[in-house]
């Protein structure tokens, strides 16, 4: 596999001091647009996306050096991506003293207000619709939909047996499917 191939040579890099900050360049290189696009559909806006993009790979230069090849680079990245959205979600939370569904309507306060977004109003009808569904159904419908992830792999990142993945897909559907047809 190519992919592995290309995550094996970083990996070796990153091992050597010498070569390390080069390894890192080439991991940026690959995972930076995929980390931040995930992290960007959690959070909606670019600034927070921005930050906590950069955060996910303070992460991994720190923690780079004890992955142990256990999962795939881009799974293990991944999961260190999804656990700082649900923390930083959270934490706006309390220190708004607000719900989570406050949050949700704020983030789609933003998503109308962005001017990075540049969708169609199919596609805005679609992110608000997301933004209704809680965070773990959220995350399962942007792994599979927008980043085409295995439930293999989600289950990897999420923790998840694959069939509760599947349920959790599948109500996310059904609930954007009737935010889209009960709010033309």
């Amino acid at each position: 596999m190519a992919i592995q191939a290309e995550d094996e040579e970083i990996l070796s890099k990153f091992r050597e001091d010498k070569t390390r900050n080069e390894a890192f360049n080439m991991l940026l290189k690959k995972y930076q647009q995929k980390i931040y696009w995930h992290v960007r559909r959690m959070v909606i806006d670019h600034d927070d996306a921005d930050d906590l993009t950069q955060d996910v790979f303070i992460k991994v230069w720190k923690n780079l050096p004890g992955f142990r090849n256990d999962a795939q680079l881009y799974t293990w990245m991944y999961r260190i991506a999804t656990n700082e959205c649900i923390t930083f979600l959270n934490k706006k939370k309390q220190k708004n003293n607000i719900s989570l569904d406050d949050v949700d309507y704020e983030l789609a306060d933003t998503l109308s207000s962005s001017d990075q977004f540049t969708g169609d109003q199919i596609q805005r009808k679609l992110q608000e619709a997301i933004l209704t569904l809680p965070d773990k159904q959220r995350l399962v419908f942007n792994m599979k939909y927008f980043d085409d992830m295995k439930y293999e792999e989600m289950s990897e990142v999420l923790g998840t047996s694959v069939g509760a993945l599947k349920a959790s897909f599948h109500l996310a559907v059904k609930k954007i499917e009737a935010f889209v047809t009960n709010t033309d």
